[in-house]
């Protein structure tokens, strides 16, 4: 009989597989889980090069996944001062004032929208405390960038611009640049003059990153980008990645048939624990910056309009995909967005279900809902973005829909309830990584969402494993612990599934195994 290379033993195994639910050991060789029972059942796996891990009581579950994150390109966008502390204008200008040079730029972060207080994104806000510094600070929705007078001079920003996506070089009534730039291609115009780190500390972050993660209780993450896979792919070769990185590159407005080929050809490329599977696409952009795709315009008659000028490209490209076998995620946070992705699928025909899902979905009427599940599309939701709204509505989202829409925020609990799967996420660096905050914000939603009700422990568990497989097509390989699934498993000192919220958040995580490799101890 082969032996094991690892065995775990002395803890409470939550499987999630319904024909054995609860367990005692478990039993891993060659990244993939042998034996699930108690301590007879993995004995005769032992050899002389088995390790053994007691687990002492420990609650031990499926690697929990992230099912929407930028771990690689993320790194570029947590660049520089981390603005997330912010909350006003006057606290924004000192922390300007002060901030690191990077090569001479003053680059910044998680800006969140409310420290404006209600005024227009300008330039002019902060200029003076720059010291004619060239600077670029993110919002934090990663959809929108504040940029100043020496950098759009840099990238020779004088004026408005054209794009092929729903983007703008935002600028006042006499042409001049405001430097609120929305959207990606605006912002590009600036990040590509912008300084750039390194190969080598590119490398040592997202290995430093990776293991942050990993020390969370994370063992995998869907990657809503193509991220640098050069990188990634570096790296991969040198050591072992403590996350499970699934790549799903972007297919933007203007994608040709050549660049469709180069997404389907992509697919299945990979090597240890990263794969290119599936294309993400965006419909809209973001309620704060205007550019969610709503079937009523905003309180700024903002928001009717689609990310693809012309939403039936989208659909052709969607159905391209999907002939080839491709899956496709969408970023959808708008009504009218949601509503269009739904209408795609559907048009796809019995062939399209659980093949296709939606990613952020922050708002949306009862009637969508139960079509989740009709049509199989699976809702990637992320709870801890909740925490930039406010319950009494005085935030900028919650301004900009309105009390109506602003109620039917984050419905995990109806989604659930409506049959559909919800997959859950951080969309880091936008929230942060950490898998026991996702868990318990999912359970006690905040802000906007604090008066609705929140997933069952259970419900949040799944949808950090079972739920987020299926979002990706890998529920017969991952998300269980069970014989022949990979051997990604989380040890908590908690069962996340009974404890209190606020004291999942805080947990202790004893052990991380991503594909048989033990990359996390606890103490």
């Amino acid at each position: 009989m082969p032996t094991a290379d690892l065995i775990i033993t002395g803890a409470r195994v939550r499987t999630l597989d319904p024909g054995s639910p609860q367990a005692t050991a478990v039993a891993v060789r060659d990244g993939v889980i042998a034996a699930v029972g108690d301590e007879a059942d993995v004995r005769d796996w032992r050899g002389p090069d088995t390790e053994i891990v007691r687990l002492d009581g420990a609650h031990l579950v499926p690697g929990l996944v992230d099912a929407h994150s930028h771990p690689v390109w993320g790194l570029e966008m947590a660049t520089g001062t981390d603005l997330s502390g912010v909350r006003d204008l006057a606290a924004l200008r000192t922390a300007l004032a002060t901030a690191e040079r990077i090569d001479g730029w003053v680059i910044g972060y998680g800006l969140d929208h409310n420290a404006f207080e209600g005024r227009p994104i300008n330039r002019d806000l902060v200029e003076d405390v720059l010291g004619g510094a060239p600077a670029f600070l993110r919002l934090y929705d990663g959809h929108s960038a504040l940029a100043s007078d020496a950098a759009l001079a840099v990238a020779g920003v004088t004026g408005p611009r054209a794009f092929t996506q729903r983007s703008q070089v935002v600028c006042d009534a006499s042409g001049r640049p405001t430097g609120h730039l929305v959207e990606h291609a605006a912002m590009d115009l600036v990040t590509d003059v912008m300084p750039r780190p390194s190969y080598a500390a590119r490398r040592s972050r997202l290995l430093e990153l990776l293991s942050a993660m990993a020390a969370t209780g994370l063992t995998g993450a869907h990657v809503m980008d193509g991220g640098d896979v050069e990188l990634v792919e570096s790296v991969a070769r040198e050591t072992v990645l403590p996350v499970h990185l699934r790549f799903a590159p972007w297919c933007m407005p203007g994608a040709d048939a050549a660049a469709l080929e180069e997404l389907i050809r992509l697919q299945g490329t990979g090597g240890r624990h990263w794969l290119v599977g599936g294309v993400k696409f965006f419909m809209d952009g973001t309620v704060e910056g205007g550019t969610a795709w709503l079937e009523h315009a905003d309180c700024h008659g903002q928001g009717t309009q689609a990310f693809w000028p012309d939403p039936e490209a989208y659909t052709a490209a969607v159905r391209k995909l999907h002939a080839a076998g491709v899956r496709t995620a969408t970023h959808a946070i708008g009504d009218a967005a949601v509503r269009h992705v739904l209408d795609v699928v559907a048009g796809l025909g019995p062939s399209g279900r659980g093949a296709h899902r939606i990613e952020h979905i922050e708002t949306a009427p009862d009637d969508l809902l139960p079509r989740f599940a009709q049509l199989g599309v699976a809702a990637s939701m992320q709870p801890p973005h909740t925490g930039y709204t406010r319950a009494d509505g005085t935030d900028e989202w919650s301004r900009r829909l309105g009390t109506t829409r602003a109620a039917h925020a984050w419905r995990l609990r109806d989604l659930r309830d409506a049959g559909a799967t919800v997959a859950l996420g951080s969309d880091w660096p936008i929230a942060h990584y950490d898998a026991r905050a996702v868990l318990a914000t999912a359970r006690s939603p905040r802000g906007a969402a604090s008066g609705r009700a929140g997933l069952t422990g259970l419900e949040a568990l799944e949808g950090c494993t079972t739920h987020a497989a299926g979002a990706a097509g890998e529920a017969d390989t991952t998300g269980r612990i069970a014989p022949g699934y990979r051997a990604d498993l989380t040890a908590l000192s908690v069962d996340p599934v009974q404890a209190p919220a606020d004291e999942l958040a805080d947990a202790p995580v004893r052990l991380t195994v991503t594909g048989g490799y033990v990359v996390h101890r606890g103490d």
